[in-house]
Order: structure tokens, then C-alpha cells, then sequence
């Protein structure tokens, strides 16, 4: 089926999966042909028959783990509540018994968990900004005066983003500012639709997980390299390497952010990136993974934390510490961690470590250490939202 132009709604459901919601259809993933809403939620249609949402989102609150995760419905003056597809018992109940002081027939609504937000929240759009405190149940009134105006909204992967019309913008949920170039197409991030794209490239095979390295800048954004291409999490499009780091042209090995600047080793070699609107190849690379890392490659991965000038190497199951502000860059502190990864990053959340077609997120870089496995994670549905 053909994307519609305008979405009622968006939400992410329990597997971190995309849906898009229009007149009474509902999309999974960035593709694939739309099926009736009712078919997943059948009780929406059974209390209203009003072929719509108006708003909805996966609940982040996890002081209440009875209410964390369910996704939450908002059609006219009622509020629906499903785990697991499944309705809550006693919904629908009205909005303004749970969500005291929102009002009704709302444009968009989406979660914004702490530290995201000062704490759990809820932001509501209706014209104005509604951000409501699970904590306090307290509303307060917010102008986002760079932002349109949003007809659904939808937090992914940790970044927020407005649609309005079939156009979408990214924007800071604290501020409401929009960075960037935006708006940009949505059919040509979220639909999907390649009809619609002006630099047509070909889409990511959500099947084929395997990453060869990823890495998260300052901003948040991701770039995680596979073969020849690599995708940026901020718009999702998948692009070939040698386009935008020419030098480097496939297979990376590993990749890690340092500072404002994005290294990419491959072989013996690393490469250093200028990030900005065009990439740019610093002077004096690319050097050898001996000069830069003080270490033989090639490597498996590598990753930087904010706080500190360290970069911790991967190779086979051994990890080293290399201190960056050194004249003479030296490989110490060798320990063992809990299994060798294809790829790794650090962000404010923690490490995560891929191997194969999972990923393993650890809180802190001391529990690589530990023998507790952390949960395992599909690289495909929750780092990319693919619906397989």
C-alpha cells in the first residue's frame, strides 16, 4: 500500500518496532502493505468506530513497572491502555481522569523518559505544548516557537521527531528547538516509499544485521558501517561509504567518535573525519593503527566515553586502554572482557557491545568485566526498527 501523506499517529511498540497509524490503518516498520488497526487492537474500533487516533505512545515509566511499556491510545476524549496488544482492564477510561489538565482531541503525543526529561513525561501537542510530570502530575505549558505544528510525534532510538503534513522535523524535547536541515520528506526516511526520493538509494535489508563497526557522535546520532555502506540513525538512510568518506571506501573494521572528530580503522590504517555537512579527512591521515592506537592491527572495535581522554580498544577478547592527550600513543591497562565484539560504543546510557546479529547493553564500562550477561538484544528491531 501507498504511504498516506499525513499520519493520525506514530508510536514505537514493546520491540522498539515503528507503527504508523492513518485513517484507521495501521503500518509496522518502515515498509510493507498497511492492515486494519482493528486487526491488532481490536477493542479501539469495537468502543468507537471512529477509524482514527489522534495521538499515542509507548510509556516509559519505570517507577511503575505495571504501567512501563504499555502503549497508549488517545481517541477523542478517551484514553486506551494495551500491553501486549492486549486492553488494559478498565480502559477505556476518559483523558482527563488520567491525564489531569491535557486536553481533549489532542494533535500528537510522545514519552520522554528521564534524563531525556527532567523526569518521566509525557509530551502533548494541541496547538500549544503540554509537558505532564508522572511524578508530580503536574502540566506545564511550553511555546516551542521553531517548531510546527505536529500532527504525531514519535521518540526513536533517543531522538524526537514532529510530523507535520508528509514533512517531519527533528527537535530537542526540553527546548522544542530544531537543529538542522529540516523539514525534510518523510516518505523518504520513514515510509519508505522510493517513488518519493529525489537521490534515490538503495534501502537497508533489514534481514542482513551484521555490523562490521558503529559509533554515536555528540549529538547522539549514530553511524553504523556493514560492507560498503553504512547508516545514520538520524535520518535512517543508508549510504555508501566511498561517498562520504571516499578515502576509506568499505569494510571498516571499527569505529569510535573522540572529541568532535569520527575515526574510522580499516587494516592497518586510521582514518579521521571533520563531521559536518561535508566529511572531511583530517591532515595528516590517514596514520597506522600502531602510531594512533599504539597497539598492531587490525583491531575489532573500538569506542570513547564523554568523561574521560581515553579510547578502549577491542581485539579478540582483550581490551586496551589508549590515552589520546599522549605524545606517544601506547595500548595499557590489557584486561578481559566478557566476549570478543564485531562492533562497540560508549553513550550517557552505557556501552554497547554487538557481535553478530545481537547487541549487549552495559550500564558501565566496569560490568564488560563481570560474568552477569546482560539481556541480548536483536540488532535489526532496536537499533534499526526493522519488523523482522
Amino acid at each position: 500500500s501507498e504511504a498516506p501523506n499525513e499520519m493520525d499517529a506514530v508510536t514505537v511498540n514493546e520491540d522498539g518496532i515503528p507503527y504508523f497509524f492513518h485513517s484507521g490503518f495501521l503500518f509496522k516498520g518502515f515498509h510493507g502493505a498497511a492492515e486494519r488497526a482493528n486487526e491488532t487492537f481490536t477493542e479501539l474500533d469495537e468502543h468507537q468506530h471512529l477509524g482514527h487516533v489522534d495521538a499515542a505512545f509507548r510509556l516509559h515509566y519505570e517507577d511503575h513497572p505495571t504501567e512501563h511499556n504499555n502503549i497508549i491510545f488517545f481517541l477523542d476524549t478517551q484514553i486506551f491502555s494495551y500491553y501486549q496488544h492486549k486492553l488494559e482492564g478498565g480502559y477505556p477510561k476518559n483523558i482527563s481522569e488520567v491525564y489531569p489538565g491535557i486536553p481533549d482531541h489532542l494533535d500528537a503525543a510522545v514519552e520522554c523518559p528521564k534524563p531525556e526529561c527532567e523526569e518521566d513525561s509525557v509530551i502533548f501537542f494541541k496547538g500549544e505544548i503540554f509537558h505532564f510530570n508522572f511524578k508530580t502530575k503536574a502540566v506545564e505549558m511550553k511555546e516551542f516557537t521553531s517548531m510546527p505544528n505536529c500532527t504525531s510525534a514519535f521518540r526513536f532510538m533517543e531522538h524526537y521527531y514532529c510530523f507535520h503534513g508528509h514533512n517531519f522535523s527533528k527537535f530537542d524535547p526540553k527546548t522544542g528547538e530544531v537543529h538542522g536541515r529540516y523539514p525534510k520528506e518523510a516518505r523518504d526516511f520513514f515510509m519508505r516509499c522510493s517513488k518519493f526520493s529525489h537521490d534515490h538509494v538503495e534501502r537497508e535489508r533489514c534481514s542482513r544485521a551484521h555490523l562490521d563497526a558503529i559509533t554515536a557522535d555528540n549529538e547522539g546520532d549514530m553511524f553504523a558501517f556493514r560492507g560498503q555502506s553504512f547508516i545514520l540513525n538520524d535520518t535512517l538512510k543508508v549510504e555508501p561509504i566511498e561517498l562520504t568518506f571516499k578515502e576509506v571506501k568499505s569494510d571498516v573494521d571499527a569505529a569510535f567518535t573522540f572529541k568532535d572528530d569520527l575515526y574510522l580503522v580499516k587494516d592497518e590504517h586510521v582514518f579521521a573525519y571533520r563531521v559536518g555537512e561535508n566529511h572531511t579527512l583530517l591532515d595528516g591521515y590517514p596514520k597506522t593503527v600502531k602510531e594512533e592506537l599504539g597497539i598492531e592491527g587490525p583491531i575489532d572495535s573500538a569506542f570513547s566515553c564523554d568523561e574521560h581522554q581515553h579510547v578502549h580498544v577491542v581485539k579478540g577478547q582483550l581490551m586496551y586502554d589508549v590515552d589520546m592527550a599522549a605524545s606517544e600513543r601506547n595500548a595499557t591497562n590489557e584486561r578481559s572482557i566478557m566476549f570478543p565484539s564485531d562492533a562497540a560504543m560508549c553513550g550517557p546510557r552505557g556501552v554497547t557491545l554487538v557481535k553478530g546479529n545481537h547487541f549487549y547493553h552495559f550500564d558501565t564500562l566496569k560490568l564488560l568485566f563481570s560474568r552477569a550477561v546482560p539481556e541480548r538484544h536483536q540488532v535489526s528491531l532496536e537499533l534499526f526498527g526493522c519488523d523482522h
